[in-house]
């Protein structure tokens, strides 16, 4: 960093002479040159005229001073902020585009930096895909310190641990991992310190990017990490005995270790009488399975098993189909992609129109379909029930992951029947429970079977009965209640 010839402002214009935002305001300051760098847009201005350069113009038109100046900046006595010193030009640049302002004492050396950063932020809403009646209605946003502040507002003990980290050669992203400590397992931090460490990548701008990084979900499509956006979901994920990971420019944070019926749950389970929740989280896996298997098993039953369809229906179903030209399965193809078609469509357009059109088209384009004789009103009915069924869950991936295997499971169920049906729910769920996220098994209390574990499952159980973690997060019988 030392160089007799050239100062260390004039090193830093050299190396940002094509940044024409980067602002250099040279000073004297009894005798001695030094230089304020900064860029305009990412901090704020205010405070730096009022806490940095207004006392380097006052102190430059004193008298010669005592006590060296430079030496009261390093010990924090001469500007009201705190400042660190940089070790090298480098880490002074990479601070600089962070937000830091940048003080160079030309004669010695010197780099002081002062942490000024304002970059703007949307303020904090309602979420948006995490919806509840009843419970709090804030929403992470994409400034990483307000994120951390809405968690601190949850969870006000000591044993609540952050670990900052910086991921991306060129972006220089921040991610915080969050525990709570003496209650998560440490092994889980350390296989996730490892993870992250060892991410290789010219820059990260979403959460899922980190996920897809660990690469410990690229052989299977179900998600083996908790995505939400909504602080109280964290925080109790965090009692339970999970790591939260939090990234900066994202509203949403990433939880592990994740188990496939934790993905089922919502938060709205815990903040109703436990007998709405139980009878609610039942309605939700009957309607899990049913968006999964309800395609594939009436076409396989239609083509391969009529004579389990009660006589009355039977005539009901041949009749509606009498004018159709193509197979069931072909129908339920049509269908299909017909409705993953207006889904995304859905989504795309603004939002003002979108649900409009969607809800039209559904009608107009089924109500065409059956009419022109290439699809049936019974497939019609089984779709829209399999789309609704879909909704219902409350992991937008999981409910990804459920769409992607409904093909493979209508395909062999119009081509083996209800055996092939069978066969692949049995292959689907040997898979689930192969699966292992951060050493948790992704099955569990199913697979392995922990009954004790069952009371917050299928159903839920009065708060005052649940006294112990699940073994799924944490091996340690902490006697404390579980909170959501």
């Amino acid at each position: 960093m030392n160089d007799a010839k050239e100062t260390v402002s004039s090193q830093m214009k050299n190396l940002l002479a094509t940044s024409e935002d980067v602002v250099f305001q040279p000073f004297h300051v009894h005798g001695r040159s030094c230089t304020l760098i900064y860029i305009c847009s990412i901090i704020n201005m205010s405070m730096m005229q009022e806490k940095i350069a207004e006392f380097l113009i006052e102190e430059s038109a004193m008298a010669e001073a005592a006590e060296d100046w430079a030496a009261r900046i390093e010990r924090g006595t001469f500007f009201p902020l705190p400042s660190t010193k940089a070790r090298t030009l480098e880490e002074a640049l990479n601070q600089l585009v962070q937000g830091k302002v940048i003080l160079c004492l030309d004669e010695s050396s010197e780099i002081f930096m002062f942490d000024l950063v304002k970059y703007e932020k949307r303020s904090v809403t309602q979420s948006q895909n995490e919806m509840v009646v009843i419970g709090p209605q804030e929403a992470f946003i994409e400034d990483i310190e307000t994120n951390l502040s809405l968690l601190r507002h949850k969870i006000k003990h000591p044993d609540l641990k952050t670990v900052r980290y910086e991921i991306g050669r060129y972006t220089k992203t921040i991610v915080y991992v969050v525990y709570l400590e003496g209650v998560c397992e440490p092994k889980v931090v350390t296989e996730l310190d490892q993870e992250l460490r060892s991410i290789d990548t010219d820059g990260i701008f979403g959460i899922s990017y980190i996920a897809e990084q660990m690469k410990k979900g690229n052989r299977t499509p179900f998600p083996l990490f908790h995505y939400t956006e909504r602080p109280d979901s964290v925080a109790a994920s965090l009692l339970e005995g999970r790591v939260g990971m939090m990234q900066d420019g994202t509203p949403s944070a990433l939880i592990v270790p994740v188990t496939f019926l934790s993905l089922i749950q919502s938060s709205e389970d815990y903040y109703q009488s436990f007998w709405s929740a139980s009878w609610i989280r039942m309605i939700r896996i009957f309607f899990f399975v049913l968006s999964m298997l309800l395609p594939s098993l009436y076409v396989a039953i239609t083509t391969f098993q009529p004579e389990m369809i009660p006589t009355d229906l039977l005539l009901t179903i041949t009749a509606a189909r009498e004018n159709v030209t193509f197979s069931a399965l072909t129908e339920a193809l049509i269908m299909e992609l017909t409705f993953e078609g207006l889904r995304e469509a859905g989504t795309r357009i603004p939002k003002p129109v979108g649900q409009t059109i969607s809800v039209i088209g559904a009608i107009v384009i089924g109500q065409a379909a059956v009419q022109a004789g290439i699809v049936s009103s019974p497939m019609v009915i089984v779709v829209s029930i399999t789309g609704i069924a879909s909704y219902i869950i409350p992991h937008f991936e999981l409910g990804l992951a459920l769409r992607l295997l409904r093909f493979p499971l209508l395909l062999v169920g119009g081509t083996t029947g209800l055996l092939g049906v069978f066969l692949m729910t049995f292959l689907v769920f040997g898979h689930l429970a192969n699966l292992r996220t951060f050493g948790s098994p992704y099955m569990q209390p199913l697979a392995p079977l922990i009954f004790k574990d069952w009371k917050d499952i299928f159903v839920r159980v009065p708060s005052p009965a649940m006294k112990s973690r699940s073994s799924a997060y944490t091996t340690r019988n902490v006697r404390r209640q579980k909170t959501k």
